[in-house]
């Protein structure tokens, strides 16, 4: 039978499917309609340092093969993460990925240590948020900027520290190695890219925040063409996700330097998508007599 099982950064998967931060929540909804012992992990819901409520309505709009998102972080913060949810989440055995966002070093910093007492298996650090001493300017947007936020969670964290990169940049090569020089043990990506869509009978933004994040099917190529340059270009493992919604999607994640792929939006139509993507995966590697699920990773051979 084929191994699906992955090492990543020192931890043991048992799938590469992995459920993306934002989509899935803590988990619970979800455990009603599928065994979530089935997933290899679980990047959570983005965590804050304090409870932060997101942005006011409508703040999800339909978009052609995919959707926009300004949700805003909306969560409980880490504290009340740590209490009531990670409980919850330790109940299974799949992998808890805490997703974390700052407008500070300091702020990221604080809840690094938190998490990492807590126990969780890996933090990924969303770089993609505001930086208030620079002007707002995202910490993902430069290189000072990635480098600054990584070695500090460095720092402190005593499980390994991934890094969620922005696609919303001019070269994401120099930041994935600004990242990677700073310490980090690997990567995600991409994130949403910015979108918009306007209500034609009211000529006014559908989303009460103007702009919001593209995710689903759409961004799949954008996420390949990221992934293959940023793996080409480092030396730690890569989440990929963007837009995979089938068995087949996950697998050109996999060739393009993917080591785990990242399930998001697809849940949203069939919540159940996460096992089917696994099961269409491990029929690919059994098809094409493939050992490990591991062979795959970065095996796409370019054109000359």
């Amino acid at each position: 039978m084929a191994n699906l099982r992955v090492n990543f950064a020192g931890v043991a998967f048992e799938t590469p499917v992995v459920m993306a931060s934002g989509t899935f929540g803590f988990g619970r909804e979800y455990s009603e309609y599928l065994d979530l012992n089935e997933l290899g992990g679980i990047c959570v819901k983005g965590l804050t340092l304090r409870p932060r409520a997101g942005n006011p309505p409508p703040r999800i709009a339909e978009t052609p093969m995919g959707m926009l998102n300004s949700v805003g972080l909306q969560n409980p913060g880490v504290d009340a993460f740590i209490r009531d949810e990670l409980p919850f989440l330790r109940q299974y055995r799949m992998k808890v990925i805490a997703n974390l966002s700052g407008n500070t070093v300091e702020e990221y910093v604080a809840m690094a240590e938190k998490l990492s007492d807590a126990g969780v298996d890996i933090l990924e650090v969303n770089i993609s948020c505001p930086n208030v001493k620079a002007g707002g300017l995202a910490f993902g947007t430069t290189t000072e900027g990635a480098r600054d936020v990584t070695a500090a969670v460095k720092t402190v964290s005593r499980v390994p520290v991934m890094v969620k990169l922005s696609p919303n940049v001019t070269d994401i090569v120099t930041i994935a190695k600004a990242a990677q020089d700073a310490g980090a043990e690997a990567l995600s990506l991409i994130n949403t890219l910015l979108g918009m869509r306007i209500d034609t009978r009211t000529r006014r933004p559908i989303l009460a925040n103007n702009f919001g994040g593209l995710s689903g099917p759409a961004v799949l190529p954008v996420a390949l063409r990221m992934v293959c340059q940023v793996a080409r270009a480092v030396d730690i493992p890569i989440l990929g996700m963007g837009g995979i919604s089938t068995g087949d999607d996950a697998v050109e994640m996999l060739l393009a330097g993917a080591d785990l792929i990242g399930v998001g939006t697809a849940c949203f139509v069939d919540p159940l998508a996460p096992l089917h993507i696994k099961n269409q995966l491990w029929a690919y590697l059994a098809r094409h007599g493939i050992a490990a699920v591991s062979d795959l990773t970065g095996r796409v051979e370019l054109h000359a």
